[in-house]
């Protein structure tokens, strides 16, 4: 099976249009390997993101903060890895799929700060909007 790859991603603007997926940058999560920025794992109640390859722009927001407006609520979360745009199902990449050009990858933190339940349709992609903080 093959899966369209980027190495792009959209003009980030005040809002900037987004996919909010889930991850877990756990040891043992499904975000497979330590986080690219600082070779750290991070705790699921840590409000962090992984960024679409373009948006990640190889490093240049590592640490930062970048503020997500979703489900009538916003939250700061601090980048700390890429969502690999142009390579994925392998061991690296926790055989995932590569992911879209648009995709602001979260931790479980920053899906309760947006208020959006578990067990909700909308948990694990939301559509979102977001900016440098």
């Amino acid at each position: 099976m093959s899966y369209d790859t980027y190495t792009c991603s959209p003009p980030v603007s005040s809002s900037t249009p987004a996919t909010l997926t889930f991850n877990s940058f756990q040891e043992g999560g499904d975000g497979g390997a330590e986080s690219e920025c600082d070779t750290q794992f991070h705790s699921d109640d840590t409000p962090v993101v992984a960024l679409s390859t373009g948006w990640f722009n190889n490093k240049q927001r590592c640490s930062n903060s970048i503020t997500i407006y979703g489900n009538g609520k916003s939250v700061q979360a601090m980048v700390v890895d890429e969502c690999d745009s142009t390579m994925g199902c392998d061991a690296e990449h926790a055989y995932q799929p590569p992911c879209a050009n648009n995709t602001v990858d979260a931790s479980k933190a920053v899906w309760e700060a947006l208020g959006v339940p578990e067990e909700s349709d909308d948990w694990g992609k939301l559509e979102i909007t977001w900016s440098d903080a």
